[in-house]
């Protein structure tokens, strides 16, 4: 079916860019899923009412039906006046923007452990970055890292519950620090 005429994963990810942008200035059915966590971040039951400012979410490809890993290159600077490039790679999204054509600009979000570290690059699918039991993910990383995805090459979206993620200024890139990330998502 052309992506033109069934545009659901699409016109699920447009919605909770919309919903985070609402509560930027300030359930029923399914307790995890897209459209109740999208119901959760505009209009939240329990905890603080006005701390969640994203929907995390996972995309799955067409085909293989596997997560898709986002995958970037980010500048460091140290030293004098010198640059080492690292790779950032993560299956968790946050949306910045939906064009009406389905291409999105989706930001790179690391999940953070209950040690306040963020897992190492390499992975082969969700449960690589997530671990299902031990050093449990208590928070995500915004990065400020974005890249542009035509929404019509998936097939599925799982949407994570609301969250306050961690801002950019926040991210120490390389275990010298760091500030933000070289390269910013329009928001």
């Amino acid at each position: 079916m052309d992506c033109k005429n069934n545009k659901c994963v699409c016109k699920t990810v447009a919605k909770i860019a919309a919903a985070q942008d609402e509560v930027a200035g300030r359930g029923q059915g399914c307790e995890t899923g897209c459209k109740q966590s999208i119901n959760d971040l505009l209009s939240p039951t329990t905890g603080p009412s006005t701390t969640n400012d994203t929907v995390p979410f996972v995309l799955y490809c067409k085909g293989d039906c596997k997560e898709f890993i986002g995958r970037s290159v980010v500048a460091n600077p140290f030293g004098n006046n010198m640059v080492a490039y690292n790779c950032i790679e993560t299956p968790i999204f946050r949306v910045s923007k939906v064009k009406k054509n389905c291409c999105a600009e989706l930001e790179l979000l690391l999940p953070v452990n209950e040690g306040g570290q963020t897992p190492g690059s390499g992975g082969e699918d969700l449960c690589d970055f997530v671990p299902p039991t031990g050093n449990s993910i208590r928070d995500f990383q915004r990065t400020g890292i974005c890249i542009t995805v035509d929404l019509c090459e998936f097939m599925a979206i799982a949407c994570l519950d609301p969250v306050r993620a961690l801002p950019v200024s926040e991210w120490r890139r390389n275990s010298g620090g760091g500030g933000g990330a070289s390269a910013h998502c329009d928001d």
